[in-house]
């Protein structure tokens, strides 16, 4: 018998031979595919987090930047005249006693000449009435007390009075 011997002619795949040898395999087209189509979802993924930066930043700005600069804080109020508060005599703890005169700065809607003062003096008797000497005396605790009498008398006058000055403040 004799020997037939085949030869394949212009194929692709060439068969390996045992041992090695044969022309590495060729690439599997799937694996080519899949490549091709992650690299577009990275890019489209990494785009949409852009968008969604640029978005929420543009809506931040326009929602609470816009609010903020649009309502901009009221104008400090202009000082008026002084409305005198006549002094009192305020018993103090330990048969002591203050005696205590107060201006009361005005802004220039209040009018000190029709301007009542009757409930600053009697926010500035109950405040200080009964306190020790020490604490109407040392500089600390009086600046803290005049600092209360203040917000109390600008809660009962809005927009009316904007400070308070000492103008008689004598202890015994």
């Amino acid at each position: 018998m004799a020997t037939v011997e085949k030869r394949v002619i212009a194929s692709s795949v060439r068969a390996q031979r045992p041992g090695g040898g044969g022309a590495a395999p060729a690439a599997d087209p799937g694996k080519d595919a899949a490549k091709k189509k992650k690299k577009p979802k990275k890019k489209l993924l990494i785009i949409a987090v852009a968008l969604v930066l640029v978005v929420s930043g543009a809506a931040y700005y326009v929602l609470v930047m816009s609010k903020a600069s649009g309502t901009a804080a009221a104008p400090p109020p202009v000082p008026g005249s002084v409305a005198k508060v006549s002094s009192v005599s305020l018993n103090l703890a330990g048969g002591h006693y203050l005696r205590l005169g107060l201006g009361l700065q005005l802004t220039v809607t209040a009018d000190a000449k029709t301007f009542d003062t009757s409930q600053a003096a009697d926010l500035a008797i109950s405040l200080y009435s009964e306190r020790t000497v020490d604490e109407v005396t040392v500089a600390a605790s009086r600046d803290t007390l005049k600092a209360q009498l203040l917000a109390a008398i600008e809660k009962a006058y809005p927009k009316e009075v904007m400070g308070l000055y000492f103008t008689d403040y004598v202890t015994q």
